[in-house]
């Protein structure tokens, strides 16, 4: 079918992987009433689906391109039951974490959309189309408005087994609605690899990514506990509090793309980190609940303009190998979500407190904004 289904069916797609992926992180308040977990290993249970839910997004962006959309989206939603349902019957934090690392399916499908989308729409549209299907994003507020309410109610694993009910209507969707005559990509995975693994301007998006979209990741899986065990705040609380934030960044992802298609990126780049390191200087001075969720929230409106610009580049630059390089940089993206919460939980470890981490991811920021203004100052955006 044609691009008018396309775009729905694959941010609905992404909706509902997004809304799996992050089950543990929401739920953990919930969780941990009955499955014990070591108070170190807090950060290992919620950052886990973050691996393959980065590591996949290459091969997945690949398959994207050799098989089609609908039959990675129907292959993925498929293999998402069996860790589901062994999350749901879990009584160690081993077996939370085993589960978890599967999970990270629902992240990686993330390379599917924007390797796929591109091919149903001019470039000048495609910052948007890109921008819109990360809307997807939201499934993660979905997850954090949700599940806790339900769980309240029904209880964690009950709440946990809903979503087999979710996965299985999606891969029926997808095979009745996914495109079978998509537009095959068949050159070897590493002759597009060797063909870009020279390109500056790769490696730099790659590094956005890693700050951009892994400081929403690692918010996203970091919140909803932090909120519960740091302010006493019960699980639905916080769990909206850490949705509101998910709204906004990925609300703002399709602005991003749109503003990527009519203005200079690079400096709308620099704009997004210098709001990064603003909101970085919030959370380290914070001292309590309504400064940290402001500096949360400036966070978040510059990461989902920056994640909707960065995906408005990679196909402009990359058409021929949009595959795997959508892969590496949303591998980036996920990765940068995946270090956070360890250097969160050894900052409080150390000094009591979580400023040396925030300190750390506000230089990150900022060397990506220098990084930005040169590029944009040197009129290098477009090399390859």
């Amino acid at each position: 079918m044609g691009n008018r289904v396309q775009l729905p069916l694959q941010t609905a797609d992404l909706v509902a992987g997004f809304m799996v992926w992050v089950i543990l992180s929401t739920l953990l308040p919930y969780i941990k009433q009955d499955v014990t977990i070591p108070p170190d290993m807090t950060a290992l249970v919620t950052a886990v689906p973050v691996v393959l839910g980065s590591v996949l997004r290459i091969p997945f962006g690949y398959w994207a391109n050799l098989v089609g959309a609908r039959a990675v989206f129907v292959a993925s939603f498929v293999l998402l039951l069996f860790p589901v349902w062994f999350i749901s019957e879990a009584s160690t934090w081993q077996e939370l974490v085993v589960g978890g690392v599967f999970l990270g399916i629902g992240g990686a499908v993330f390379s599917v959309g924007v390797t796929s989308l591109p091919k149903y729409y001019p470039q000048e549209r495609q910052g948007f189309v890109n921008g819109v299907y990360g809307l997807g994003n939201a499934g993660t507020a979905l997850t954090t408005f949700g599940a806790p309410a339900i769980a309240s109610q029904l209880g964690w694993s009950t709440t946990v087994k809903l979503y087999l009910v979710l996965l299985l209507v999606m891969a029926a969707v997808n095979l009745v609605l996914g495109d079978k005559a998509e537009p095959k990509v068949r050159v070897p995975l590493l002759e597009q690899l060797r063909a870009v693994k020279g390109s500056r301007l790769l490696w730099v998006l790659s590094a956005f990514y890693f700050v951009t979209f892994g400081a929403f990741v690692a918010l996203t899986v970091f919140l909803p506990n932090f909120f519960a065990s740091d302010f006493g705040l019960d699980g639905v609380a916080a769990g909206v509090l850490t949705g509101a934030f998910i709204v906004v960044a990925a609300g703002l992802r399709p602005l991003g793309g749109w503003l990527g298609d009519r203005f200079d990126c690079m400096r709308l780049l620099a704009g997004a980190f210098a709001g990064l390191s603003v909101g970085a200087l919030v959370l380290l001075a914070s001292r309590d609940l309504a400064m940290l969720a402001a500096g949360v929230y400036v966070v978040g409106v510059a990461c989902g303009i920056g994640n909707g610009v960065v995906f408005k580049l990679v196909p402009q630059h990359f058409h021929a190998q949009a595959g795997p390089v959508n892969g590496i940089v949303a591998m980036m993206g996920g990765l940068g979500g995946f270090f956070p919460p360890f250097a969160l939980q050894a900052s409080l470890s150390a000094t009591g407190g979580y400023g040396a981490a925030f300190a750390t991811f506000g230089l990150c920021a900022a060397a990506c904004l220098a990084t930005a203004l040169w590029w944009a100052r040197t009129g290098k955006a477009a090399l390859r």
